[in-house]
């Protein structure tokens, strides 16, 4: 039984929704504005936790402070899950923010409705077509875009593309949504949205920008004229780490809280945005509630993509070959702390440049109390996952960086092999992981067939080029110590590796 005891009539813990909000806990922060006189203003693609932890909760606080046009209605690209579980709680949902001197929880309301793209197309699109839509924004991953790792540009034989340029009016992609939703509103004679993308891609504007007008070129060249001219798309810089709700977490705010949550969203205390101000049809003042608003996002997104994401990355493949669970356990291992701080020192903030009103050694100090706080269970196969999606801007970009001006990178060689090692499929244990990625069945033959000789291994994976750019494998050293560094982890094991480098 929960130690608030807030249960119905027949014992059963109530669920959260407007009904049961005055019944939780004084400490528990919610929605004190009226939720009935606020109207969407912005539709989001892409209805997981990192959007509900992040995007929602800056626009709950605008809302708090008064605003009533800036509502969220949430759209799942490929499940109606979240949406099942968010309607019958008017879809309020907490967010659950663990830390080591005390978990706070808070609702959030500025999500006023939930769809599931398969089963509302009709209704997606007319929010999105709607005068008062001003925004769409996005969280739907890397590989949500649809684009050639290697180029950037539209991956025109993905086979959603290919069955979204077959039947346009029923799209299912982000491209194809993107570029309906704008059509039809031209045709209505309604200004077109902003498009304001919340994922880690570099450029992240520019990229979806790019990835749209190409797929509308391919179906009517006179409408990519029309987003190439009249669609702002601004860049972002989104921060907070999100792992993934568990059961467990679902049970602890029942119990120390006692309301019945069907989906919250856990997440650290920490939260960052930074954002292009370029919204023609007006935005929410995100500024206000702790938003940065800039001209140029690009050193804020480059210090996170590279110093926290690309700290994770590594951080997760020479865990998930070893076995360890979490970030929390990674960092708090010394051997596996002291690479990330080589990693930080050596190879990545010498490619930043300067971050306005930012130090960033600060920064990364920061991210060590971040990554170690035992409340945020991040797992490390999670962010193993869409590897060949991630090095490149994490970890390739700024090893590329090194070698051309004459430096060689060190724990970004041991970053790659870590995750050539991770290919294999099977860890140090002899426990089999799952190998998550847009190229998984790929990566899993090549690991099967070559987990027993670092040199066909490497070769095989320096082969793929929507992952190794050829100007990074025409510096020969960097390559060879990829294939040296990842022998050893295959014969020696990660502990006598991480040693030899660490000496």
């Amino acid at each position: 039984m929960s130690k608030t005891g807030r249960e119905d009539e027949t014992g059963t813990l109530l669920r959260l929704s407007t009904e049961s909000l005055p019944n939780l806990p004084k400490d528990v922060a919610r929605p004190l504005y009226d939720r009935a006189a606020v109207s969407p203003g912005i539709v989001h693609l892409g209805l997981g936790a990192f959007c509900r932890a992040h995007l929602a909760v800056y626009t709950d606080d605008v809302l708090a402070a008064g605003a009533t046009d800036w509502g969220i209605i949430g759209v799942d690209l490929l499940s109606p899950a979240i949406r099942d579980a968010l309607k019958p709680q008017d879809c309020l949902y907490s967010v659950f923010s663990r830390q080591a001197d005390g978990d706070q929880l808070r609702v959030v309301g500025s999500m006023l409705d939930a769809l599931a793209l398969p089963e509302d197309l009709g209704r997606a699109l007319a929010l999105m077509i709607d005068p008062r839509t001003r925004i769409v924004t996005l969280t739907v991953t890397e590989k949500g875009y649809c684009q050639d790792a290697a180029t950037g540009a539209l991956d025109e034989s993905n086979a959603v593309i290919k069955a979204d340029l077959a039947n346009r009016t029923a799209p299912r992609s982000v491209p194809g949504v993107l570029t309906e939703a704008i059509r039809l509103r031209r045709q209505a004679g309604v200004p077109p949205f902003t498009v304001l993308v919340c994922d880690n891609l570099p450029q992240n504007g520019t990229t979806a920008r790019r990835i749209v007008i190409r797929f509308a070129e391919l179906i009517d060249p006179e409408l990519s004229r029309f987003i190439a001219e009249n669609v702002a798309f601004p860049c972002t810089m989104v921060d907070r780490i999100t792992p993934a709700t568990r059961d467990e977490d679902r049970a602890a705010i029942a119990d120390g809280f006692g309301v019945a949550d069907a989906w919250p969203v856990v997440c650290e205390p920490f939260r960052q945005w930074a954002i292009e101000d370029n919204f023609p049809l007006g935005r929410p003042r995100w500024e206000d509630v702790g938003a940065l608003l800039v001209e140029d996002v690009h050193p804020f997104e480059l210090m996170k993509l590279r110093c926290l994401n690309g700290a994770h990355s590594t951080l997760a493949y020479l865990s998930v070959v070893t076995g360890v669970e979490t970030i929390a356990e990674a960092m708090g291992d010394e051997q596996f702390r002291a690479v990330i701080h080589r990693l930080w020192t050596e190879d990545l903030i010498p490619t930043l440049p300067p971050v306005p009103g930012t130090d960033v050694t600060a920064y990364t100090v920061a991210l060590e109390e971040r990554f170690l706080n035992p409340g945020v269970r991040h797992r490390t196969l999670q962010i193993s996952s869409d590897g060949s999606q991630k090095l490149p801007p994490r970890l390739l970009e700024p090893a590329l960086s090194r070698l051309r001006a004459g430096a060689q990178p060190q724990a970004i060689v041991l970053a790659v092999a870590a995750w050539m090692r991770f290919t294999v499929g099977v860890n140090e244990r002899k426990e089999a992981y799952e190998i998550a990625d847009p190229l998984a069945a790929r990566l899993r033959l090549i690991g099967q067939q070559n987990g027993h000789d670092a040199k066909l291994l490497a070769a095989e994976l320096f082969a793929i080029t929507d992952i190794f750019p050829p100007e990074l494998l025409g510096f020969g050293g960097f390559c060879e110590a990829v294939e040296k560094t990842l022998h050893s982890l295959l014969t020696k094991g990660t502990r006598a590796t991480l040693t030899a480098f660490l000496g």
